[in-house]
């Protein structure tokens, strides 16, 4: 059973010096606490825990041997290297999410939506890999899953079907893929994502990297359905490159719809790609999540899952360099992906679950702007990283 925690004199995101208190595994007001172990936050800012909205850990290669990447320059070269790199480097999805998700643990990732490849070749083999990472390692982390038909769903028959059995199977999430420059029918790849939804009452989340007027094309029929099947709340738009490259008037009237509809938008603040107007949709009061994508696999070989390191990209992609926007960059990767996947219990207020995470900063735009790695990291009241260090009670994992 784990103890009452005390942890006095953090900052809760920044704010003025606190005492904190868990009891069972929640917040709890000072006066409810009796008996307690006590930590020193020595004036750190303590945040909820991170939140990635969106990565891929099936497929990441964390601990295998380098991949030499000679894959060619557009997503459809990607897709394919990506489906031969899963049968010729035997990546397995139980082992590879588990190294993932404890790099990231160390970082204070405590919530995490995965898309998982669901297509002809592998089935739901690593739909069923995915889930039993996510079962093993349920008291560290929640996992998310979203069932992806990343090689293609209409052009592939069968893949509709597996998709089917995926989410019957354990996924929580239908997926979705560029409907038009992909699927190459827009209208029924979206008719049936979200009939998938609406059979198995699930959410949505859809890769849309379409650009500029066909990706404003794709947002308004999802915002059509969103609408039809009081999907409000349910449905997220992953990328949405096309809102960075609208004209100022068409832009802001699209992001208004989506905000008015409660689609969420998740961005990683790619270089590669326009920026999003975060100043914008911050204003129109649009949920924005972040996450870090692929890390270190056969589409990329960069990155290492450090949501607060995500929240410095995002700020310097948009250039903001002033407090309030790095603020707003560290809240996108916290309370905007919680909002964006729709987690409960989320924050450091009374009866919230007690996660958090000890940055050791004063403020907040400081630790989005140094992003220290020492923290300590505590989930449901047990602190499972200590100064940047995993307890040693975790599973190792080779």
């Amino acid at each position: 059973m784990i103890a009452d925690l005390l942890i006095r004199n953090a900052r809760p995101f920044g704010g003025p010096l606190e005492d904190l208190f868990i009891r069972d595994g929640r917040f709890v007001a000072a006066d409810s606490v009796r008996a307690a172990v006590e930590i020193d936050a020595a004036g750190h800012v303590a945040m909820p825990g991170l939140v990635e909205a969106h990565t891929h850990l099936d497929k990441t290669l964390i601990g295998m041997d380098w991949f030499e990447n000679r894959v060619g320059p557009t997503r459809n070269d990607r897709i394919l290297a990506d489906r031969d790199a899963k049968r010729e480097l035997g990546i397995n999805a139980r082992r590879q999410s588990a190294r993932q998700i404890m790099q990231t643990l160390a970082y204070g990732v405590l919530s995490i939506r995965s898309h998982v490849d669901v297509d002809t070749e592998i089935g739901i083999a690593n739909i069923e890999g995915v889930l039993e990472t996510r079962e093993a390692m349920r008291d560290l982390v929640d996992v998310q899953i979203v069932a992806f038909p990343q090689s293609g769903m209409l052009p592939r028959a069968g893949t509709l079907e597996l998709m089917d059995a995926a989410l019957s199977a354990g996924a929580d999430i239908v997926g979705g893929i560029d409907p038009a420059s992909i699927e190459r029918d827009p209208v029924r790849h979206l008719d049936a994502i979200f009939a998938l939804a609406d059979r198995h009452a699930k959410p949505i989340d859809i890769h849309l990297h379409e650009p500029g007027d066909l990706g404003a094309f794709c947002l308004d029929l999802i915002i059509e359905r969103t609408r039809a099947l009081s999907l409000q709340g349910r449905v997220m738009v992953s990328h949405a490159y096309c809102l960075g490259m609208l004209d100022a008037s068409r832009q802001a009237g699209l992001i208004e719809r989506l905000a008015a509809v409660r689609i969420a938008v998740m961005t990683v603040g790619s270089p590669s790609a326009p920026a999003l107007p975060l100043r914008l949709m911050r204003a129109s009061g649009l949920t924005v999540a972040s996450g870090s994508d692929g890390i270190q696999g056969t589409w990329e070989p960069y990155g290492n899952g450090d949501m607060l390191e995500r929240a410095k990209y995002l700020a310097q992609r948009n250039g903001m360099a002033n407090d309030v926007d790095l603020e707003y960059a560290a809240r996108v990767c916290t309370f905007g992906g919680a909002d964006g996947i729709g987690l409960g219990g989320y924050g450091l207020s009374d009866g919230c679950f007690g996660d958090l995470v000890l940055v050791p900063a004063r403020t907040l735009a400081e630790a989005v702007a140094l992003t220290p790695h020492k923290r300590t990291v505590i989930r449901r009241g047990r602190v499972v990283v200590d100064g940047g260090e995993l307890a040693g009670d975790l599973p190792v994992i080779e």
